[in-house]
């Protein structure tokens, strides 16, 4: 162990580390270290001679969890950081599970459902229930499931609760309590648990098993929590079950930073800490190590507007910077060339790499005109949070043969590869399977395997196609508790026939396929030769339950790095970039109209915007259009209220005439010079307006030749006026353009008949 660890801390940061008996809050500023103070306890601990199983480390993202183990392997040595108990909530939970499941009557090679899973599952019961889906939607059932399992509502609590009951009738939704007990049944018989349940069952598990719950207390005798504002209820009370015993739960986090209520997160879990632990020990991280000082102080002026908050007083002694940047622009396709161009300059002017820049957003809707924005300068970038990897359907194909492997009763897995590649079982079939099995109450892999038994359901050419599939999985099952990930992977991607199926495909999409493929392969070697080196288990299902955990941050490719990174506020959380654009500064967007009829609700956007001006090192944009484009139609927006709350000693205002918006304190200190009417922007793209001479008679009006229009280009219409040439498709006499015009909007004209004029 090396001994000069603590040299690397300030002294608040070295508080929170060596203070370790007891409950401890660490309160963390935006950017002031607080995974450093968090990952150097936990070296302290050890280093102080507390065995390394008998610590517990809870993440948001297994990408921080490695991170820190990777730290802290450096400061105590890998074998005895390999011994933590280190991750996020629901990879800890399914760990837990795979050793206790049993109890609650589970397998241990239960399968993890995904949210592409439980939505799927929820549409098939939808379906099998004779519903309208226009009414009971999928994603909607799905999602009110996940918020009464994230309160510990089982299926059976919720039939029996009138109010829920009540609810659902005035959603037009009676039956939804049938629905999730049927999900609830499914699940349970194909040895599955969705996201949800990884947390639910852990409470019901320590609830009924007190013997299960007290080993769990005696093992972990030091408790960490990393974002504990983001905890929601069924992770809160687990935390406290753990720590009741030996009362050391440290937990980290900023409660300035509390944006995700939506999940189910809750901020009282942070603020009321000092109810639950009267004997608490606060530190507060509050220097800045990220931001410049202008940045930190306009960020601290922002969240000063908020009643509910742990106070601190956040400083960065990094250079003062540049004034955060006000950007206005007539439309919000102007904003979309605004940033773009300013995006363009600066990476070249300051000699930075395209990841340097990050675009945030209130809503994913908003990146379209970005997107195309940075297409037309050939600028990479990238969307954060779109389509995973592990969403891609090739993806998918190949990940449900390797569940079927590991866990054959898995129904949702059997639907997806009993027919892919090819072999002739229809539809039809598949549901005779699922209607037998729910009639017998048998699991779909147990239907199958007695297929031959049930002539009046399936004549003797489908047993023999189903039986061919039965003994593939069979066959492909051999030896899956003993080979190692990447071994059992291969044999499965070439013995299924997907390799064969995507290899012999030509189109641009198939290679691309093949290609994903490839790149799964690779990603499984990878995991199977860390585990083995660092000693953990390291076969298929150990992979499958590593792979159904991964959150975004954790899908990054190599390739994705160097590229423009497009992403929502929320999204942004945890990431910082040397220039960052918030883009759509409107009322109408942000704050969330749906927030502003709640004290409550409006505080979390505010949060949302201190999290997003807080992302930028050397300088933040704030950017916001006059007009934006609604359902069709060029709408009037004002300027965001939080604008208006800024303090303007730190931003740079548009250069414009006019009244000032006041503040709600109304004071002219506060007071900013918002236009609410259109008005021009110094440097940037203009509609060009062509003047004939009064004196020359009128002429009239010839376009010019289609070819030689171009993306970008400025141009007149007789009857539209003038506009910007968007996009243009096709090929000559039927090519089209795409035209944004000043006055009428956008437009998709024929090129050979639109009489445009370049300007």
């Amino acid at each position: 162990m090396v001994h000069n660890y603590l040299n690397d801390l300030n002294e608040a940061q070295r508080q929170a580390v060596i203070n370790t008996e007891g409950p401890a809050l660490v309160i963390a500023g935006a950017g002031a270290g607080k995974t450093r103070a968090l990952t150097y306890r936990i070296a302290h601990l050890l280093h102080k001679g507390v065995p390394a199983g008998r610590i517990l480390a809870l993440t948001f993202t297994n990408k921080a969890a490695g991170e820190m183990k990777e730290r802290i392997a450096k400061i105590a040595g890998p074998e005895i950081a390999r011994f933590l108990w280190m991750g996020t909530f629901h990879s800890i939970f399914a760990r837990i599970l795979r050793i206790e499941g049993d109890r609650l009557g589970y397998k241990s090679n239960y399968t993890i459902y995904d949210a592409v899973d439980s939505k799927s599952l929820v549409r098939t019961i939808i379906k099998e229930l004779n519903l309208d889906d226009n009414i009971y939607k999928p994603g909607v059932i799905a999602a009110r499931i996940s918020t009464v399992k994230n309160n510990l509502i089982t299926a059976s609590m919720y039939s029996a609760d009138a109010s829920l009951q009540e609810y659902d009738k005035i959603s037009r939704m009676p039956l939804l309590s049938e629905i999730y007990k049927f999900y609830a049944s499914r699940c349970f018989k194909a040895n599955a648990m969705d996201f949800d349940d990884l947390l639910m069952n852990t409470n019901i598990l320590f609830r009924d098993f007190p013997d299960v719950l007290a080993s769990y207390q005696d093992r972990f005798r030091y408790i960490l929590v990393d974002e504990y504002q983001d905890t929601n209820y069924a992770q809160y009370l687990i935390v406290n079950k753990l720590a009741s015993v030996h009362h050391n739960l440290c937990v980290v986090g900023d409660d300035a930073q509390s944006i995700y209520s939506f999940r189910g997160a809750r901020i009282e879990n942070i603020l009321e800490f000092k109810n639950d632990y009267p004997d608490y020990q606060l530190f507060k991280l509050e220097q800045n190590y990220r931001s410049t000082q202008t940045i930190v102080n306009a960020a601290n002026a922002i969240i000063a507007n908020n009643e509910s908050q742990i106070h601190k007083k956040v400083f960065s002694k990094n250079e003062q910077g540049e004034k955060i940047s006000i950007m206005q622009s007539m439309t919000d396709t102007e904003e979309g060339f605004i940033v773009a161009s300013d995006i363009f300059d600066k990476r070249y002017s300051q000699q930075l790499n395209w990841s340097d820049f990050a675009i945030l957003y209130r809503t994913n809707a908003q990146s379209r005109i970005f997107e195309e924005t940075l297409r037309r300068k050939n600028i990479p970038y990238k969307i954060y949070g779109g389509l995973s990897f592990y969403e891609r359907k090739e993806i998918k194909d190949i990940l449900s043969y390797f569940r079927m492997v590991i866990n054959p009763e898995d129904e949702e897995s059997l639907k997806r590869s009993i027919n892919y590649p090819k072999r002739g079982i229809g539809d039809t079939t598949v549901q005779k399977i699922l209607e037998l099995s729910a009639d017998l109450n048998i699991t779909t892999w147990g239907i199958l395997n007695e297929a031959g038994n049930y002539p009046e359901h399936f004549n003797s050419g489908t047993v023999k196609k189903l039986t061919v599939y039965s003994d593939l999985i069979k066959t492909l099952s051999l030896n899956a508790d003993k080979s190692d990930a990447y071994t059992k992977a291969k044999e499965i991607a070439f013995g299924s026939g997907i390799m064969k199926e995507l290899r012999d495909g030509k189109m641009p999409e198939e290679i691309s396929r093949y290609e994903n493929m490839e790149e799964l392969l690779n990603a499984i070697k990878i995991f199977t030769e860390a585990a083995e080196t660092n000693g953990e288990p390291s076969t298929l299902g150990d992979y499958l339950a590593n792979v159904a955990l991964l959150t975004d941050q954790d899908n990054e490719k190599e390739e994705d790095r160097d590229k423009v990174t497009l992403m929502t506020m929320h999204s942004a959380k945890g990431l910082e970039f040397k220039q960052v654009f918030i883009v759509g500064m409107e009322d109408t967007l942000f704050p969330s109209p749906l927030s502003t009829g709640s004290s409550k609700e409006l505080e979390e956007e505010r949060r949302l915007f201190y999290v997003a001006v807080t992302r930028a090192k050397k300088q933040a944009t704030l950017s916001y259009a006059l007009n934006r484009y609604k359902w069709g139609n060029l709408e009037r927006s004002n300027p965001s209220r939080f604008l208006r709350e800024l303090d303007p000693k730190y931003i740079q205002f548009p250069q414009t005439g006019g009244k000032p918006f006041r503040s709600k304190s109304g004071s002219d200190e506060k007071s900013s010079v918002f236009r609410e009417e259109p008005t021009s922007y110094p440097d940037r793209p203009r509609f060009r307006k062509v003047v004939k001479p009064d004196s020359q008679p009128v002429t009239p009006f010839n376009g010019s030749d289609p070819s030689e229009f171009s993306e970008g280009d400025t141009v007149q219409h007789e009857r539209f006026g003038n506009g910007i040439v968007v996009s243009i498709e096709g090929v000559p006499p039927n090519t089209t353009a795409s035209v944004e015009f000043e006055k009428d909007g956008r437009k998709k004209l024929l090129l050979r008949f639109a009489k445009l004029k370049k300007v």
